[in-house]
């Protein structure tokens, strides 16, 4: 083989080498293009992480303190105001009293009725006497009686055997029978009489139930406190003509206050009897006090359409006036839950599940399917009950559909 052969034939060799070598890696456009297509096959997506949190608003609200029990005491009988004891702001205890109406009209209406009750009580004395009399004038007819009937069965006897004559033993027998009937009459009397006795009994019964009524009737001219209390305002002074049912002072209990606010009607289902309560008030910015729904209110306003709801503050050392300006902020009913956005839910076959995304620093970051169970819903966020647990990440958007398992990569946006 001369030269010129040898140097085609490896001239050949090396062609074919070359076209072997650029066969197999393909030019630098086609290697970028099948990078891109392994790229675009993971899918993209937005993680967040699990946060606790509540979905129900804070409700607040402004309300003016009053006192939890307030009676204005008016007066029960009519009559001249001579005194009145107290004055606005005094401490008062129930029973206590506080001023004096006058009642000289009605001590002397009171005495009347004494007098006609011992009156009564006398004629009692009387039919009572003359009860016990017809009983003694009975025993007296019956011995009577008893000695007029011996002595008719003894003339009787005697007529019989003619020791005596017919005429005589026949008076006897007469005798004895108006004696017996004397005693028929004056058991009668006893029954009247008994009579006259219960009947006065019932008269000064009627009579005493009189008298009581004039006695409370002027025990009324004395003005007592009906509660432990502050007096609030006066409405008579002293002089005053005060008419039945007029009012003398209004008095205020303030063991506890109260605070009544509207509440819309689209959040009273937020709040329920006995829910805890924060207070501030402004004459206290220093502190903070806890109160509880007493009284929900069965009827909303007509025009507003809110319901009044009744707040009652504990307040044993009274340092909480009537009128003060109260803020009112009701806690949250519901304990805190997982909120997530509702785009990182997903329904499949009726289950609603959420992807969590599970990575280490060895593997590419992947995603684990779960089933979670949801509570409310509010402003495109969803309330998480059961499912998943602060701190997780989980996928909140992604670029397409994803499967259990399935690797993923993390965009930009991701926490």
């Amino acid at each position: 083989m001369n030269a010129t052969t040898s140097f085609k034939v490896k001239l050949s060799h090396l062609l074919t080498i070359i076209v072997v070598s650029l066969a197999g890696c393909g030019t630098p456009s086609e290697q970028s293009s099948s990078t891109v297509s392994q790229r675009n096959t993971i899918a993209a997506v937005d993680v967040a992480i699990a946060k606790a949190g509540n979905l129900s608003p804070k409700l607040d609200y402004t309300g003016s303190t009053r006192p939890i029990k307030e009676v204005s005491v008016r007066s029960q009988v009519e009559g001249r105001l001579l005194n009145l004891n107290v004055d606005i702001g005094d401490q008062v205890r129930r029973g206590q009293q506080l001023g004096q109406v006058d009642d000289r009209i009605l001590a002397t209406q009171v005495l009347e009725q004494q007098a006609q009750l011992a009156a009564l009580d006398a004629e009692l004395s009387r039919a009572r006497i003359e009860v016990n009399n017809a009983r003694i004038e009975v025993e007296r007819l019956k011995i009577e009686y008893q000695q007029a009937k011996n002595d008719a069965d003894r003339f009787t006897l005697l007529a019989k055997e003619g020791a005596v004559p017919k005429q005589q033993a026949e008076v006897a027998v007469t005798t004895a029978q108006l004696a017996q009937k004397e005693i028929l009459s004056a058991q009668e009397e006893i029954r009247i009489a008994e009579k006259a006795v219960a009947n006065t009994l019932g008269r000064i019964a009627a009579q005493k139930s009189v008298l009581a009524q004039e006695k409370q009737r002027q025990a009324y001219a004395q003005i007592i406190s009906p509660l432990t209390g502050v007096v609030l305002e006066k409405l008579s002074q002293p002089g005053d003509l005060i008419t039945t049912g007029g009012e003398i002072v209004r008095i205020g209990d303030f063991s506890q206050v109260k605070v009544i606010i509207p509440v819309s009607e689209l959040e009273l289902a937020q709040i329920r009897v006995g829910q805890p309560v924060s207070i501030k008030l402004d004459a206290f910015p220093q502190q903070t006090f806890t109160g509880y729904v007493s009284r929900i209110s069965p009827v909303a306003q007509s025009i507003t359409r809110n319901v009044p709801i009744e707040i009652i503050i504990d307040n044993p050392d009274t340092q909480i006036n009537g009128g003060l300006l109260a803020r009112v902020s009701f806690q949250n009913n519901n304990s805190k839950q997982v909120i997530v956005p509702e785009s990182a839910l997903i329904e499949e076959n009726g289950k609603t599940v959420i992807y969590v995304v599970r990575a280490t620093e060895q593997e590419a970051p992947q995603v684990t399917q779960q089933v979670v169970q949801v509570g409310q819903r509010n402003n495109g966020k969803v309330e998480i009950i059961e499912g998943i647990q602060p701190g997780e990440r989980f996928v909140a958007k992604s670029s397409k559909p994803l499967k259990d398992g399935e690797q993923v990569r993390l965009s930009i946006l991701s926490e």
